[in-house]
């Protein structure tokens, strides 16, 4: 290929050389994306630390754990995936990028959601900003710190590949999807749980949870929700959630009614657990649930959502379809043991 010929008009001195120039100072080499990456880990780095646990395992051994956290105020709270301190004894030791070795406590855990809260003895840690999740949008960048396989702040980054992912999480018996998960190709491995998850400004959006796949890693998102979950944990060490006692699933609504409420699906009653408060109110399976006190329900999630711990104890208005009746249900919620 022959050399391009330049065609731009330059009147005076000589162009200069290109291959003579002087070479950029790292400062101004550094392009748009590297400078939005270098900030983000200059600014989380002193707020993320390694986690070290012992994790009780079959036989009562215990094993060497680890994970990571992020420091969310002054005074040593530090959020976590739960899955990081389960089955320990509670507590474990800390470090951070100055060197610094602390211990910290268990002070509430969620497995359901898999955020935990801890709280370490100081009053000088670096907390980062907590940013919203619901103001992502596909694409865009984001920063993942944490310590994957031990190596302490570790950065990798990448973009959103997608939002609205659901996360199925256990506790016991009970099983539940944490909706509005953020899916990501920045690169995550075992003890990145825990770590940040950051938008361009370095605003915690995500906690780094889990490792879908080869390029697929999953955060659960800092919004409205999750802040709940957060504050309910620093202030009483759970969160709580009501309990029906009911199994669903999603069912579409019969075209008549369907015609006269304005939309297509609801969620059906495929078992319910005897002595629940479900079993007291009257529910039966293959009951459709349209609506929970006057808030329309057309899956399971947009129902689990509703089952705040506010409705604990208070009697619930449901409209249920029942063969070819549509008929109210009054049940009083009781609080789910996890």
């Amino acid at each position: 290929m022959a050399d391009p010929i330049f065609i731009d008009a330059i009147l005076g001195p000589e162009r200069p050389d290109p291959a003579r120039r002087d070479e950029l100072p790292d400062a101004e080499a550094l392009d748009a994306y590297s400078r939005v990456v270098v900030g983000v880990a200059e600014r989380l780095a002193p707020s993320v630390a390694n986690l070290r646990v012992s994790r009780r395992v079959r036989g009562g051994r215990l094993l060497d754990g680890g994970g990571s956290s992020v420091v969310i105020t002054p005074d040593g709270f530090m959020l976590t995936s739960a899955h990081v301190v389960a089955r320990t004894e509670g507590k474990g030791r800390a470090s951070f990028v100055d060197g610094r070795e602390l211990d910290f406590e268990l002070v509430g855990a969620d497995p359901l959601s898999d955020l935990a809260v801890l709280r370490a003895n100081t009053r000088d840690l670096v907390p980062a900003e907590l940013g919203d999740a619901e103001h992502l949008r596909v694409g865009q960048l984001v920063v993942a710190i944490g310590n994957p396989h031990g190596f302490n702040s570790s950065v990798t980054a990448g973009v959103v590949s997608a939002l609205g992912r659901s996360l199925p999480t256990r506790s016991g018996s009970n099983v539940r999807i944490v909706d509005n998960v953020i899916q990501t190709d920045a690169a995550l491995n075992p003890g990145n749980s825990g770590g940040a998850l950051a938008d361009g400004l370095g605003r915690v959006v995500g906690i780094n949870t889990a490792v879908a796949g080869v390029g697929l890693g999953l955060a659960v998102p800092i919004n409205a929700a999750t802040r709940g979950i957060v504050g309910a944990l620093m202030t009483h060490g759970r969160f709580r959630r009501a309990y029906l006692g009911i199994a669903l699933g999603p069912r579409p609504l019969p075209p008549r009614l369907a015609a006269s409420l304005g939309r297509k699906d609801c969620v059906e009653v495929v078992s319910v657990v005897e002595d629940s408060p479900a079993a007291r109110a009257g529910l039966r399976p293959e009951d459709l649930i349209v609506d929970v006190d006057g808030v329309p329900v057309q899956d399971v999630n947009e129902l689990q959502r509703v089952m705040v711990g506010e409705l604990i104890g208070h009697p619930v208005k449901l409209e249920v379809v029942r063969g070819s009746t549509t008929l109210p249900i009054s049940i009083v919620p009781a609080e789910l043991e996890s």
